[in-house]
């Protein structure tokens, strides 16, 4: 079967740079699978994490996993989680997991902690199928991945983070529960926090944001936050609703003080290693608080997310969060940028011409 050419950048260690490789795929991917071109990808803080050392992941491996793209062949009929058939020419985005579908855990409806989960841009290099990443020309996606479909009039800038962050999110609210006419707290105001501040917003709450630093406090402001802290008392934050989102042990500390007689507060910022943090267990039962984790999400969350962001991608400034425009070949100075950026995200587009942005 003839191939077509592909690239993917290649990542061996922590601190080391990446290598483009060049190879062949299949232009007719196996039953169920769906080959994807991707066009732009973004660079996300895990993917700062692991390139760092800062969180483990197998080496060597193709990172990436926000990203849109355009389908080119499927292996069969595959449809997307709305039931859109998926077929060529057809704009996506796909999950960060690909479940079995078929163990006791996807049974319960946890198909996210699947018990032979693969998750994109996580996973050890296998030279022979290397297309599992988002910084590569192309992406296979394998069955049990969630696909939605994107409207046109979304800019690709917008909805790459919507695999990873805006999903991310649209979980941390379903467990959050309704929001309409409550106090929500968010921690941290970085992608995911000023995501969180506008479907808060968007949903009819009154959201005050905690950020150290003010450039992110204006920003949230601009993504419908009422009310903006540098830091918190209980007091001063008080809250129905706490949403963690920055992995900070403080911010963690500060969303379970805020809460109120019947509160509850979704973490969903720890994901990498951390100092233990303590909490009153008397506060907890006699203050009737519920605390709940969230880490990857379900198709229906990504779904959800790129109906926000097409409904209201004009209304908040997404656009703004993204950045810069690097090739494969530029990669090492994507993740450069990355640190410290005014935006929370650098965009790498797989087919840009080989030259510096």
């Amino acid at each position: 079967m003839s191939g077509i050419p592909v690239r993917y950048a290649r990542w061996d260690a922590p601190g080391r740079p990446f290598t483009v490789v060049g190879t062949e795929t299949a232009a007719v991917p196996g039953p169920g699978e769906v080959l994807v071109r991707t066009d732009l990808a973004t660079v996300c803080g895990s993917d700062l994490h692991t390139a760092s050392g800062r969180r483990a992941s197998p080496a060597p491996g193709v990172l990436g996993h926000e990203q849109v793209g355009t389908v080119l062949a499927t292996g069969g009929a595959v449809r997307c989680h709305d039931g859109t058939p998926v077929v060529p020419g057809l704009r996506v985005v796909w999950s960060v997991t690909a479940s079995c579908g078929a163990c006791d855990r996807c049974g319960r409806g946890l198909t996210r902690k699947c018990r032979s989960l693969f998750k994109y841009g996580h996973e050890r290099l296998d030279a022979r199928a290397p297309l599992t990443g988002g910084f590569a020309t192309h992406c296979v996606l394998r069955p049990g991945t969630a696909i939605v479909a994107v409207p046109d009039t979304l800019p690709d800038e917008v909805a790459a983070p919507a695999s990873c962050a805006t999903a991310t999110v649209a979980a941390v609210l379903a467990a959050a529960g309704p929001l309409a006419g409550r106090r929500v707290l968010v921690t941290g105001a970085g992608m995911l926090g000023v995501t969180a501040v506008a479907m808060a917003a968007q949903a009819g709450a009154a959201v005050t944001a905690v950020d150290p630093d003010p450039q992110r406090r204006a920003q949230a402001r601009r993504f419908g936050a009422a009310e903006v802290l540098a830091t918190a008392t209980a007091t001063e934050a008080e809250a129905d609703v706490a949403l963690e989102l920055s992995g900070h042990p403080d911010a963690v500390r500060t969303c379970l003080d805020a809460l109120t007689t019947g509160g509850t507060a979704v973490l969903a910022g720890s994901v990498s290693p951390g100092p233990a943090v303590t909490f009153d267990p008397e506060r907890l039962v006699r203050g009737l608080h519920r605390i709940e984790g969230v880490h990857n999400y379900r198709a229906a969350d990504l779904q959800h997310a790129v109906a926000f962001l097409t409904a209201h991608h004009t209304t908040y400034p997404f656009a703004g969060l993204v950045e810069g425009r690097y090739g494969l070949n530029t990669l090492d100075d994507a993740f450069a940028a990355a640190h410290g950026a005014r935006a929370p995200r650098q965009a790498v587009r797989p087919e840009q011409p080989r030259h510096r942005p």
